[in-house]
């Protein structure tokens, strides 16, 4: 049996616990946009736009990694000096290193070789460091390697992220997401659509949806390659696929985190689709945004295309997961993309 913490370090949790808190007080919601989208403003086909892209560190993932450290930390699995460690695609571990820093731990992401250097860099004005693997199924194994050679935690979203937020409300983002609607023309959502990584974004909003017994659907918006649709499709778990081209989202093994059974609707959307979405929704905001926006806006699109058809009234919901500006010499880059996305 274990002993109980030392004084000292007891201590040390409630300051890094205080810490977290802190700095959560000190940061405002989240926007909500309202977009109208000729062709369905005049119909009674509403689009609303979570903009998560203002948090500190730029990102959705921002509420991602202060859950997952006061779950580590409340779990007794994060002590004082010790090395945080984390697989990611890049804006989990850009949250991740902010975090890290806050608490005075050393920080280390282990990512795919071709994450977007904007990315990186911002890992590492956080005092974060980079391990590059080749292949995105290679971030798991190359992780609790590094957590055993230096005595670090591995914080692992895939596993954790649906179990550490609190669904049920306490300010998560769903149910921001339904405050901010509450004066709109269509309150409740039609449609809330997210990409998924972890699955943990759809996990949380699925299951405030139906604890509040609201009649939203959730819709994963999946970019082509990724294994959550033929999981979704299947339940088969031990599916594998060669992974997304979509930075963020999409993944080439079934997470555990992914909870399929509160995904009432999943769309895949190819990359040239994606892309061009993002590129439009940009055109539509007046400012550029990443990727896997892109890719639920696409869905969404299709969905009201769907509501229209029928008849329908009512609002959509998705979000603006990042900035474009992380993505300038990648996806809003013509000569990249060209290169990398090359028309069949």
């Amino acid at each position: 049996m274990s002993k109980p913490p030392s004084p000292a370090r007891g201590d040390w949790l409630a300051q890094a616990i205080g810490r977290i808190e802190a700095d959560f007080q000190r940061s405002a919601d989240t926007h909500l946009i309202a977009l109208p989208i000729a062709g369905f403003a005049d119909v009674g086909i509403d689009f609303y736009f979570k903009d998560e892209s203002t948090h500190p560190t730029g990102s959705l993932k921002h509420r991602l990694a202060r859950s997952l450290f006061l779950y580590a930390l409340c779990n007794g699995w994060l002590s004082e000096g010790q090395t945080v460690i984390e697989a990611s695609s890049g804006s989990t571990a850009v949250s991740e290193a902010y975090f890290a820093r806050l608490l005075g731990l050393p920080f280390i992401a282990v990512m795919p070789r071709s994450t977007s250097a904007e990315k990186i860099a911002q890992i590492e004005f956080y005092g974060g460091r980079c391990h590059f693997v080749e292949r995105a199924a290679e971030v798991y194994d190359a992780s609790r390697q590094l957590a055993r050679e230096t005595g670090g935690h591995y914080m692992d979203q895939f596993t954790y992220a649906e179990r550490a937020t609190d669904w049920r409300g306490n300010n998560n983002i769903a149910d921001s997401i339904f405050t901010q609607m509450a004066h709109e023309r269509h309150p409740i959502p039609h449609w809330i659509v997210v990409g998924a990584g972890t699955g943990g974004t759809s996990a949380t909003i699925g299951r405030y949806v139906r604890y509040h017994r609201h009649v939203s659907r959730v819709c994963v918006s999946d970019p082509a390659g990724s294994v959550f649709a033929d999981y979704w499709r299947t339940g088969d778990t031990t599916l594998t696929s060669s992974g997304s081209r979509i930075e963020g989202i999409g993944r080439p093994r079934v997470e555990a985190s992914f909870i399929r059974e509160l995904v009432d609707e999943l769309l895949t959307v190819s990359d040239r689709d994606s892309i061009a979405a993002m590129r439009d929704l940009s055109a539509h905001l007046g400012r550029k945004v990443g990727p896997s926006t892109g890719t639920s806006f696409h869905a969404m699109l299709q969905l009201a295309g769907a509501m229209k058809t029928n008849g329908m009234q009512g609002s959509l919901l998705a979000l603006i997961c990042d900035s474009g500006e992380r993505y300038l010499n990648t996806y809003h880059n013509d000569a990249w993309v060209s290169q990398n996305f090359p028309l069949a």
